[in-house]
């Protein structure tokens, strides 16, 4: 479906003419699915818990009930907006193709038009990230998936997620999405924040190659991060900012900083607010003339629906499992979105 948004673009800071612009709208979303897992064991991972004799008692009645969940989010994000539902999405915590599959099929998504780019990851729990377009917005033209490779103190491998790197034609521009989900912080974030500034070392290389092959190439990047904007990964090897003012040749646009010291998470852990889930992007997506597809704003998708409604954990995302116990929620996470824009001539 194509939108047309009217916008009022002030001509004087006096208001004293004012001009009318037209622009499509483009919605790019980002979710970690939390454990969207089939019920089959997988004898090549450790995905026993995820089972119906496991330790979650994951039945298929609970996997049909986490499926039906995901679609009415991926359904709904930035659709106040846009009215309807977002044109490329990034997922994390996905066991296969099939569950992503079996997403897309359900009844509040399969009139939308997704098709799937999928790679199995090495990860030793079995997920992977993928991501899914609207057909009628974006024609993928390469896709790859990029190995991260990991080593502890011991030089022992570290089995975790790839990095999916999507090219292809949105609105008759080149654009290039990559779809990330960095390394935990299990044993603590400065235990492991090496890995995650080798995942962000990664990520830079990648937008490098593509922009040596075509410097006027636009990126997105999105995951979860287990880090927040602020982070080393973030700000000393990406080379992120928070204001378009402040973007050179080789810094990119986070607007999800923004959004951090304002205080908005995506999760929430020991009473405290994260902002792992984020979109960033290169700097010819954020210009002030908009040429072409251009960046407009960027948000968290909290709905009312998707938060816990009292107890200790009162406003934090609502999960699959609490403490052991099963609550029919989403996912421990709440999604991120951008909203592209493009004038129409």
């Amino acid at each position: 479906m194509r939108l047309l948004i009217c916008l009022l673009v002030l001509i004087s800071t006096s208001l004293h003419g004012q001009e009318s612009k037209t622009f499509t709208l483009r919605t790019i979303a980002f979710y970690n699915c939390e454990n969207l897992f089939d019920t089959e064991n997988d004898s090549l991972t450790f995905d026993d818990d995820r089972t119906p004799d496991g330790s979650y008692h994951w039945t298929q009645e609970r996997y049909l009930k986490k499926v039906e969940n995901l679609s009415k989010v991926l359904a709904q994000i930035g659709e106040d907006t846009s009215k309807t539902s977002p044109d490329v999405i990034g997922l994390c915590e996905v066991e296969n193709r099939k569950v992503v599959e079996d997403l897309v099929h359900h009844p509040n998504l399969l009139d939308k038009g997704y098709e799937i780019i999928h790679f199995d990851s090495p990860d030793e729990r079995g997920i992977d990230v993928s991501l899914l377009y609207k057909t009628s917005s974006f024609l993928p033209t390469s896709f790859k998936s990029h190995r991260l490779l990991l080593f502890d103190d011991m030089g022992e491998r570290e089995y975790t997620r790839d990095q999916l790197v999507v090219g292809g034609i949105m609105d008759d521009e080149e654009l290039y999405f990559i779809v990330n989900h960095w390394p935990s912080r299990r044993g603590g974030p400065a235990k492991s924040q090496p890995f995650r500034v080798r995942a962000a070392l990664l990520n830079k290389r990648i937008i490098d190659s593509v922009r040596t092959l075509n410097p006027d190439a636009k990126i997105i990047a999105m995951g979860d991060l287990n880090d927040d904007p602020i982070d080393d990964s973030l700000k000393k090897v990406l080379k992120t900012k928070a204001k378009a003012s402040q973007l050179d040749s080789i810094s990119l646009f986070n607007p999800m900083e923004s959004l951090f010291r304002k205080g908005i998470g995506s999760l929430a852990y020991g009473d405290k607010w994260n902002l792992f889930d984020q979109i960033f992007m290169t700097p010819n997506l954020v210009t002030e003339n908009r040429e072409g597809l251009s960046f407009w704003k960027a948000g968290i998708f909290s709905a009312p629906f998707l938060k816990t409604e009292k107890g200790r954990y009162k406003g934090y995302p609502l999960r699959t499992y609490s403490g052991g116990t099963y609550t029919a929620g989403y996912s421990d996470h709440f999604p991120a979105y951008v909203f592209l824009i493009k004038e129409i001539e």
